[in-house]
């Protein structure tokens, strides 16, 4: 697949370790992902059915399991979000075979809404800067308005539409 990404690079973004009060109160603390993964499978079994969009994340556990593997074996960034120790959020950056980085972001159901997504996504984005990754692209269900708009306020600008997805890219460097 061939993007046509945007001439000029986005804003800079933080970069992890940070903390932030999410709109509902809570701490909200965000790291690179290292070793969790068993901490990822269990937020992953927890994770809303309705939630899930292009069959990510998988269901069932061993689905799951296989699917971090598969994941851990690209060239990514991995950024955290956890409240009070326990994983609420991740969010990576996979390499494609193109040179530019998949984006994939996932927030538990009861933790939406209140502005970790959109601190996740400027986090990951950050740490994408410091480790020197140049593009970016994502694909979203048309119908995810809420995560269009976001993706949209960080910088994304849409190029190339499916019938059911909706495909953005920005340019970090």
């Amino acid at each position: 697949m061939t993007l046509d990404y945007p001439d000029e690079p986005a804003e800079d973004f933080p970069t992890p370790p940070r903390d932030v009060v999410d709109d509902e109160g809570r701490e909200i603390h965000f790291r690179r992902g290292t070793d969790d993964r068993e901490a990822l499978v269990e937020m992953y079994t927890d994770f809303h059915p309705e939630d899930r969009a292009q069959g990510i994340p998988p269901s069932r556990e061993p689905q799951i399991r296989e699917w971090l593997d598969t994941v851990a074996e690209r060239d990514c960034g991995i950024v955290l979000a956890s409240h009070r120790g326990h994983l609420v959020g991740h969010g990576m950056l996979v390499a494609d075979d193109e040179g530019g980085y998949e984006l994939a972001l996932f927030v538990l159901r009861e933790y939406q809404g209140a502005g970790i997504g959109t601190e996740l996504l400027r986090t990951l984005l950050g740490l994408g800067q410091e480790i020197g990754v140049e593009r970016v692209w994502l694909s979203v269900e048309r119908w995810n308005d809420p995560a269009i708009r976001v993706y949209e306020k960080v910088g994304f600008e849409r190029v190339d539409s499916a019938s059911f997805e909706i495909e953005m890219a920005l340019r970090l460097h």
